[in-house]
């Protein structure tokens, strides 16, 4: 393991650590265009963060000031996050797949003092009047239009040269706002501090084993960022960071084979993207060491086929967790494919390991309103369906400006702070964590409360079958149906899928199955199925 001296908690610490020991090491580098990147060495990379510091300073951007960073995926956001970091400034940074009206409810919420982004994002500010009341620094990366303020080039341009001092963070010092995705709930500001960012990048370490020199190959900006803190080298592909399951997966291929990528960060839709493709090409990715897949339950046939095409000792991770809290457990797809996929086929749920070191998970009765302060008699018996809670050094403590959230989302517990996942699952008598769905997504009937993976995963096992919905009409259950492209829909199917649900207890109930084209899912992970979206239109269907 290697570890900076004094044990900083600011991670941008990490860079000139990093330069020193190894310089002429591949830091970044960015996709332009079709085999053509931009490249930054370590020691390129922190002494352009260093002018970029000095060159924010200038333009009134200081410790503590809110700063919106909406920049493309490259170096030039690298530059610019970590030398927010180091000044002591405080990133907020916002999905952009969330859409216009979520990202302007965000950034009017989080009330920033400047604003850097590329035209575009200056444009529907303008447009749009996010944060009008609060911005007093306007900063561009590319042509300035109307709006004024300062060009980013030119800024660190005529900015000195010299080593930016590494602001001296307080471990409970605000390092950064992110706000969640809003795929399952209105989006929220989560307030980071240094001491949670310096905890997941040791978690992270520790638990996949990375060393310095590795090369990432990162399809989620956010994500990206952990690279330079872990000495990884971060390679952003050629795609749209905002909808990165429409990517083309022989850019990800040819990105892992250029620089031998040896881990990799994608989404369930991504890796089964990249699955197909190298099946269908007969493609190996002989470099890669681990796959990272996370944002929702893996697709054990997509882990499987992906599987086939790396080297027999690599491993698809599928960490548990969520922007407030990251990672909470995790598991190999070893474990998944060899131990604990025909429980989940059956019904089980999806097991997501076990907790990761410094992580409790406890599961607690299921509950709609404000838990108040920890008891340890919540905590329910192995085996027993309900509330996933979880605290640590990598869970946060609140939403910046939203006290009831913060007390919907948090159970205080002395001097430590339980989370609340909006999950429900159960731990088994090996401390493994199973997940059975978003507790907003339960369906109570008459005489049970039934739960989205572990009814779905009966029917998803069907070969007709794509992916399969839970959703509540007036109490009853309907089960909402995503066919294979080759497959269509009939009374014979539905007799099949109902004679399906029959082999297990808690599926028995079901009886009402319904055909849709395409599933409405969330842009960043083109998986999470917006089930309220298929509630209402089932609605429509049966009242038809």
């Amino acid at each position: 393991m290697t570890t900076l001296v004094g044990d900083p908690q600011n991670v941008a610490a990490w860079l000139p650590e990093m330069a020193a020991r190894q310089p002429d090491t591949l830091a970044v580098a960015a996709a332009l265009s079709p085999g053509q990147y931009q490249q930054w060495t370590a020691a390129e990379l922190d002494a352009q963060c260093d002018r970029t510091a000095h060159g924010l300073t200038r333009a009134g951007i200081g410790k503590g000031t809110r700063t919106v960073v909406m920049l493309k995926p490259g170096p030039e956001f690298f530059a610019v996050a970590f030398a927010l970091f180091k000044i002591g400034a405080i990133p907020v940074l916002v999905d952009p797949g969330m859409g216009i009206r979520s990202l302007g409810h965000c950034l009017n919420e989080a009330a920033p003092t400047a604003f850097i982004g590329v035209p575009r994002a200056h444009l529907a500010r303008q447009m749009f009047g996010w944060s009008k009341a609060s911005l007093e620094v306007l900063i561009t990366a590319g042509p300035r239009l109307l709006w004024g303020g300062y060009k980013l080039d030119k800024l660190y341009q005529t900015a000195s040269h010299e080593a930016f001092p590494v602001d001296d963070s307080e471990p409970d010092q605000t390092a950064a706002i992110l706000f969640t995705s809003g795929s399952t709930g209105t989006p929220k500001g989560v307030v980071y501090t240094h001491s949670t960012f310096a905890s997941q990048v040791e978690t992270l370490r520790t638990v996949y084993g990375i060393t310095p020199g590795e090369v990432d190959l990162s399809t989620f900006p956010l994500f990206a960022l952990f690279g330079p803190a872990l000495g990884m080298a971060s390679v952003v592909p050629l795609m749209d960071a905002s909808r990165p399951a429409s990517c083309d997966p022989r850019q990800l291929v040819e990105a892992i084979k250029k620089f031998s990528c040896t881990s990799m960060f994608a989404s369930p839709a991504l890796v089964d993207k990249l699955g197909r493709h190298c099946d269908q090409q007969s493609i190996r990715l002989d470099s890669l060491l681990r796959v990272i897949s996370a944002g929702a339950p893996a697709n054990n046939n997509a882990l499987a086929l992906l599987a086939e095409h790396l080297p027999a000792d690599s491993e698809i991770f599928t960490p548990y967790g969520a922007t407030e809290a990251l990672p909470v457990t995790s598991i190999a797809s070893s474990v998944i494919l060899g131990e604990t996929r025909d429980s989940t086929d059956l019904g089980r749920g999806a097991c997501v390991g076990t907790a990761v070191p410094g992580v409790e998970v406890a599961i607690v009765p299921i509950s709609d309103g404000v838990m108040g302060t920890w008891r340890d008699d919540l905590r329910l018996p192995a085996g027993e369906i309900g509330e996933i809670v979880v605290r640590g050094p990598v869970v946060t403590t609140s939403y910046f400006g939203r006290p009831e959230a913060t007390a919907m989302a948090k159970i205080p517990d002395g001097a430590t702070t339980w989370h609340r996942m909006g999950d429900v699952g159960y731990l088994d008598e090996f401390d493994r964590l199973w997940m059975c769905g978003r507790k907003t997504h339960r369906v109570e009937t008459d005489t049970e409360t039934l739960f989205t993976i572990p009814c779905e995963a009966v029917f998803n096992v069907h070969r007709a079958v794509r992916r399969t919905a839970l959703v509540g009409v007036h109490g009853s259950p309907v089960l909402c149906v995503e066919l294979e492209q080759d497959h269509t829909e009939s009374p014979e199917l539905s007799e099949e899928l109902q004679r399906l649900g029959q082999t297990q207890a808690h599926t028995r109930g079901i009886e009402v199955f319904l055909y849709h084209p395409k599933f409405p899912v969330d842009v960043r992970h083109n998986t999470k199925i917006f089930r309220e979206r298929l509630a209402v239109w089932a609605g429509e269907r049966l009242r038809a």
